[in-house]
């Protein structure tokens, strides 16, 4: 068996529009801004409202417990 390889994959073109788009991306996220991934989340949503208050919780100590409360048994009444 030979344990010669080549150069694998597509090869990159210097110039290219796409190698400018990755540049310029990998120069935001070395900068700590947004480098565009996926959907914009909308900040007035009610699950941002959510997930924000969430946090606070978390932040301020509060336990967060999962789920639904537990359902209270209520005695049957006697006619």
């Amino acid at each position: 068996m030979s344990k010669e390889t080549g150069k694998r994959g597509r090869p990159v073109v210097a110039g290219s529009a796409r190698q400018a788009r990755l540049e310029a991306r990998a120069q935001r996220a070395a900068q700590g801004l947004s480098i565009g991934r996926g959907r914009p989340a909308s900040q007035t949503s009610a699950r941002q409202a959510k997930l924000a208050a969430k946090a606070a919780k978390i932040a301020a100590g509060i336990e967060i417990k999962r789920g639904a409360p537990k359902k209270t048994k209520s005695e049957p009444a006697m006619a």
